[in-house]
Order: C-alpha cells, then sequence, then structure tokens
C-alpha cells in the first residue's frame, strides 16, 4: 500500500492529484500544509491532514516517518525547503521524492530567455540533482484546465515543446510515479501537452 506525502497540499495541482490517487483502491496520503483549516479530509479511512511548515524539520520529519513517496508542490522559499526536504528524508531513509518545478529552469524553452523569477526554482533542481534521492522533477508548462490527460515529455537537455498542460495531465502523471518508484528515476521532465 503506498503512502505518500503530499507536501503544498492546498496548492492548486496538488488539490487536482488528490482525487486520481484516491481512485487507488491502496494508496493512503498525508496531506501535509501550513494551515490545516484551508481543506476538508476527502477519506477520512485512507488520507491524515498535518498541519506544518516544510521548513521546519523536525515536524517534516515526524510527518514522512512510514511514508513511501514525497509528492512536493511548493512555492516561496523553493530552494530552502528543497533543502530542509532532502536532510529530513536523508534523516528518515525516505528515496522517493516527485517535486513540481517550471518549465524555463535550464533555459530550454525556444525563444524565451532565462528570467530571475526562475532562481529559486532552478536552485531548488541543482540541490535535487546533488542530491542521493531517487526523484524525479516535474517542469510543466501553463496549467490548464482542459478536462484531457494528453501530455508529452522532455529530458533534462532537451528543447522543451509545447507551452501548457492540463491539470489534469500532470495528475495523471504525478499518480504514476507515485506508484512506480523505478519511472523515470533521477529525472528532470519537462511536461506539455502533446
Amino acid at each position: 500500500m503506498p503512502r505518500i506525502l503530499i507536501l503544498g497540499a492546498n496548492g492548486q495541482l496538488a488539490r487536482n492529484t488528490v482525487p486520481f490517487l484516491l481512485e487507488q483502491p491502496n494508496v493512503e496520503l498525508i496531506l501535509f500544509l501550513r494551515r490545516a483549516k484551508r481543506i476538508s479530509n476527502p477519506d477520512p479511512a485512507r488520507v491524515r491532514i498535518v498541519e506544518g511548515d516544510v521548513l521546519d524539520q523536525a515536524v517534516l520529519e515526524a510527518a514522512m516517518q512510514g511514508q513511501d513517496v514525497v509528492y512536493a508542490n511548493l512555492a516561496g522559499a523553493i530552494a530552502e525547503q528543497a533543502r530542509v526536504i532532502i536532510a529530513a528524508m536523508q534523516a528518515t531513509g525516505l528515496k522517493r521524492l516527485i517535486f513540481i518545478s517550471s518549465m524555463g529552469i535550464y533555459g530550454e524553452v525556444p525563444g524565451e530567455k532565462y528570467r530571475s523569477v526562475l532562481d529559486p526554482y532552478r536552485d531548488s533542481a541543482a540541490l535535487i540533482e546533488a542530491s542521493d534521492l531517487d526523484y524525479t522533477i516535474l517542469r510543466p508548462g501553463w496549467f490548464t484546465r482542459d478536462k484531457s490527460v494528453s501530455y508529452q515529455l522532455t529530458q533534462k537537455g532537451e528543447a522543451f515543446r509545447g507551452h501548457d498542460v492540463s491539470l489534469n495531465s500532470l495528475s495523471d502523471l504525478i499518480v504514476k510515479l507515485a506508484l512506480d518508484p523505478a519511472l523515470h528515476r533521477r529525472s528532470s521532465l519537462g511536461v506539455s501537452t502533446k
């Protein structure tokens, strides 16, 4: 039974992904966020809500106990958050990390110039890539609410194709990554509509 810790559980993508994960009969979730009252529990038998700050390593380590996968869907001080996540995962022996970043962090989007707003995303990806974790970094295009599931992947070093991607497509991919620890292990993937 995969046990998945979702960091930043009130984020748009995380909220979209939770129902996809709960379609899997044996999945258990911990929804980790700063203000727990912002969300309701969709399935008390399989979901636990934990209030905490990702930058509080002790609280994060406690939430990681017994988990199989960490799915991080964060904003703000992303590089510092990545440092704490890596340290907490190493302290608890947890290896599998799915980390949401942004397209453009490697200058891989044709016709786009690298901008400083992406520095925290690029820095967090560099920290994760230098770790010994079994990570998959997702670099999605702009989110759409299109209900379809249709996406293409590009590897680090390849030009990003497309520009947008549906939340449902990302949620579908996150479920696949969470259920198969070897899938796209130690990869950074651009994700856009096919």
